[in-house]
Order: C-alpha cells, then sequence, then structure tokens
C-alpha cells in the first residue's frame, strides 16, 4: 500500500505540513527578542557577551534544524515513501548517532576553540567572561538539542508535523519566563544571571525533545523505533549526510555572507549600519515563512521521490516553491513600495531612513526570488539533489560580498553599490536553483543498490533509483 502523502491533495498537505513549523519559527522570533531584553536587563557587557555567541549558536541551530536536520528528515520521508519500513526504523538509530557525535563536537569547541573567537570579533573583559559563561552552559547541553531537532525531522519526515509543532511551540512559550526567572531572579532570589538564559534553553529543548522521543516509540511513525539489535551502516548514514552536509554548508555560506556585507555597510558609518540592520529585519522576518513551507516540501518530495513518483515531486517542488515566491514576494513589494514607513516605525534618524529607503528599494523588489530559491532548495533535500542549492549559495555569497566591494572600490557606487550586489546575489541565488529544475526536471537515476545487510524483505531501494510501487 503506497504512502498517504502520495496522493493526498498537494496543497492541502503542505498546509498541514508547513503550518506548525512556521508558527514554531515566528514564536521562536519572539522567544529571541525576550532572551534579548533579559541580556538587556543585565547590562551591556552580557548584551555584548550574548553578541559574540550569537552567530555559532544560529550556525549550530541552522544545522541542527535546516542542515543536518533537513537531511534526517529527507531520508526518513524517502524511506518510508519507498516502502523500506526497515530502513526507516534503523534510520532513528542513525540520526540519533549523528546527533550525539555533532552536539560533542559544539561542545568540545566550545570549551577549546570558542574563546579564541571571541577574543577575534572582539571581546574582551568582561563582556568575553559573559560570552563563556554563556557558551559553555549552552553548548555542554548541546545533545538536548540537537536531539530536539532531530527528533522533530523525524517526525515531520514521516508527516507529522503537528506533533513536534505542537511540543516545540509549548516549551517555546515557557522558554521566555524561565529565561526570565533564571536570568533575574525572583523575589529575594538574585537568580543566575548570564547562564540562566542558557539553562532555559537546553532544559525546555530537553523536555520537547523527551515528549517527541516518547511519541516516536508509541508508534506515530506507524511502527517502533529500536535501539538495540540493528547494525550500524555506512550507506545509511549516507543516506543523511549527503543531503544534511550540503544544506549544513548552505547555511554557513548564508551566514559567512551576512557577516562579509554587514563589514561592507560598516565602512560607510554608523548610520549605514543602523539602516542596514532595520531593512535586512525584514528579511530575517520572512525566513520563518520560508522554512515552514521548505520544511513541508522535503517530506512531501521525499515521500515522492523514494516512491520513484519524480513528476509528483516535480509538482510537490514548484506549487511550495510557487506559494513562498507569491507570498514573500507580495509582502517585499508592499514595503517597497512604503519604504519610509517601514523605516520610520524603528528610527526618526534622517540619515539612518535614508540608509533603509535604500536597502529597501535596491533589495525587497527580489524577496520573491529568495522565497523561491529557499523553499525549493528544501524541496531539493527531499530529492537528494544538492548541486544547485550548494552552488546557488557560493554564487550568491561571491555576488554579494566580492561584488559589492568590486562596486564600492573600483565603480564608485557607494552604499548603492552594495546594496545592489546584494540583490543581483539574492536574483542569482533564486535564478540557480529554480532554472535547473525547470529545464532538467527530477528523475530517476543510475541503477538499483543491492538490499541492507541485516534488512527484512520488505523493499530496500536507494532513493536516487527506484522502480515504480504498485499502488
Amino acid at each position: 500500500m503506497s504512502h498517504p502523502l502520495l496522493t493526498a491533495p498537494i496543497g492541502s498537505s503542505l498546509l498541514r505540513l508547513a503550518g506548525p513549523t512556521t508558527a514554531v519559527m515566528v514564536v521562536q522570533t519572539f522567544v529571541a527578542i525576550g532572551e534579548t531584553y533579559f541580556f538587556g536587563k543585565l547590562g551591556t557587557e552580557a548584551l555584548a557577551g550574548f553578541a559574540l555567541v550569537f552567530p555559532f549558536m544560529m550556525l549550530m541551530t541552522m544545522m541542527a534544524a535546516g542542515g543536518m536536520g533537513g537531511g534526517v528528515a529527507a531520508a526518513m520521508a524517502r524511506a518510508l515513501g519507498g516502502q523500506r519500513t526497515a530502513d526507516a526504523r534503523a534510520l532513528v538509530l542513525h540520526a540519533l548517532v549523528l546527533g550525539l557525535g555533532f552536539s560533542l563536537l559544539f561542545s568540545l569547541g566550545a570549551w577549546t576553540i570558542a574563546p579564541t573567537f571571541y577574543r577575534l570579533l572582539g571581546g574582551s573583559g568582561a563582556a568575553l567572561a559573559n560570552a563563556e559563561t554563556y557558551s559553555h552552559v549552552l553548548f555542554s547541553g548541546s545533545a538536548a538539542i540537537w536531539a530536539n531537532f532531530f527528533f522533530a525531522a523525524l517526525l515531520r519526515g514521516g508527516g507529522d508535523a503537528a506533533t513536534p509543532g505542537r511540543y516545540m511551540l509549548i516549551f517555546s512559550i515557557l522558554q521566555v519566563p524561565l529565561s526570565g526567572v533564571l536570568a533575574l531572579g525572583i523575589g529575594d532570589w538574585p537568580g543566575i544571571g548570564m547562564a540562566g538564559p542558557a539553562v532555559s534553553s537546553v532544559a525546555t529543548m530537553a523536555c520537547a525533545a523527551l515528549l517527541q522521543a516518547r511519541a516516536l516509540w508509541r508508534g506515530k511513525l506507524g511502527f517502533t523505533p529500536s535501539l538495540t539489535g540493528i547494525p550500524l551502516q555506512g550507506r545509511l548514514f549516507w543516506q543523511i549526510l549527503k543531503v544534511g552536509l550540503v544544506a549544513s554548508f548552505s547555511a554557513l555560506t548564508a551566514n559567512l555572507t551576512a557577516m562579509l556585507v554587514t563589514g561592507l555597510v560598516g565602512r560607510f558609518g554608523v548610520a549605514a549600519l543602523a539602516g542596514y540592520g532595520i531593512g535586512v529585519r525584514l528579511e530575517f522576518m520572512l525566513v520563518p515563512l520560508a522554512f515552514g513551507i521548505g520544511s513541508g516540501l522535503t517530506t512531501l518530495v521525499g515521500v515522492a521521490a523514494g516512491a520513484n513518483d519524480w513528476k509528483r515531486a516535480v509538482r510537490v517542488a514548484w506549487t511550495g516553491g510557487l506559494v513562498a515566491f507569491g507570498l514573500i514576494g507580495m509582502l517585499g513589494w508592499i514595503v517597497a513600495l512604503v519604504p519610509e514607513g517601514w523605516a520610520r516605525l524603528f528610527t526618526t534618524d534622517p540619515k539612518v531612513v535614508e540608509a533603509t529607503i535604500a536597502y529597501i528599494t535596491h533589495v525587497a523588489p527580489f524577496y520573491c526570488l529568495f522565497g523561491l530559491g529557499m523553499t525549493l532548495s528544501f524541496a531539493s533535500q527531499g530529492a537528494g539533489r544538492m548541486k544547485a542549492p550548494f552552488f546557488a549559495g557560493i554564487a550568491r555569497l561571491i555576488v554579494a560580498t566580492t561584488g559589492g566591494w568590486i562596486a564600492v572600490e573600483h565603480l564608485g557606487l557607494g552604499l548603492d553599490g552594495v546594496f545592489g550586489a546584494i540583490a543581483v546575489g539574492m536574483i542569482l541565488f533564486g535564478a540557480m536553483i529554480a532554472g535547473p529544475l525547470l529545464v532538467k526536471p527530477w528523475g530517476p537515476k543510475g541503477a538499483k543498490l543491492a538490499p541492507a545487510k541485516g534488512a527484512s524483505d520488505e523493499p530496500s531501494i536507494d532513493d536516487r533509483h527506484l522502480e515504480p510501487q504498485p499502488r
């Protein structure tokens, strides 16, 4: 019997899968705002310390949730779509082993090389001490964070986005008051300061992970996982890593692009930097929508690819991609038509307003292509076809940074040149992911692999080369 997501209407299935994840992402945005407020109450040094850790925390989160997490969800979706229940059961163990390995790497890095990076970023004195305190606590508990996102990915890969969405939503909401109490104290208790929000994050993630694990072991995916009696297999690790590593590299290039562009903008002064920050805030607000739609595409495309239904996989990808193109593009154009109104929500400084308007008028009209590229890159995870997103991320990095530098140093275009380069990079990002799929849609390739060692008589078929399954 074929997987239900192979015959369900695409639109309603995408809404059911994308809705919970999008809601969690939106709430997480407010969690970040709340925690920033608590750090502000602790003082300037606390804010500076958190700013030093933030890029590394975001890198781990993006890898666990969207990078390696995307690889986990895609592998599970393809296994279930291809009716490979033995592989699906084994993937739970393989995902947890990988999650533990990556969490240990981040924990080790926090205690060894991270303080050096914090110093290179300008950390010193009390700010550096606060950064190390927060970093040591957060990354020492990173196993809970990886487990939370990987359990969520396993459930999403099986078509259940509601369960992880519900638990993560509840504990994300609880994280804010818990962070405040632990950081600032309550009554006569002074709190634990900088370590408070880190403890809150680890504790709430651990609770959400345990509840998701319980759901998995109660058969939410149609089978009961096992951590014993299953041999570790290189091919199953590779099913996750071949997607997850490329997606994680894409997250790294996105972070690097943001940091380098910030450096370019900073050359034009504080007002330009503040204006850029206000303008790019809109982009950050649209990311949850793209991530939510994209995570649904990973599952739907993965199930179709696993069943060798490549026509449906392509149709699903374009449906989600065009929805993101329309929604994110509409929001971008609305703000692009009234850029001053957006700027004055955050500042009244004329120079900052001017810089904000320059950014929005150059970049916001092309958010549609950013949304298209981002959602299709998630669809590519489900299909196991990561070449286009990989090169698109590199191209965006080169164009936005090197192109911005050339525009300033050699063409004399000033801040407008930097923002123009950002826009061209965004256009290229969307075009390089959507173009190949339009010209040459996904299809089967290669030959069938041998069944997995220790697998049952159930079909064990590699995601790239499947024979049609009877329906």
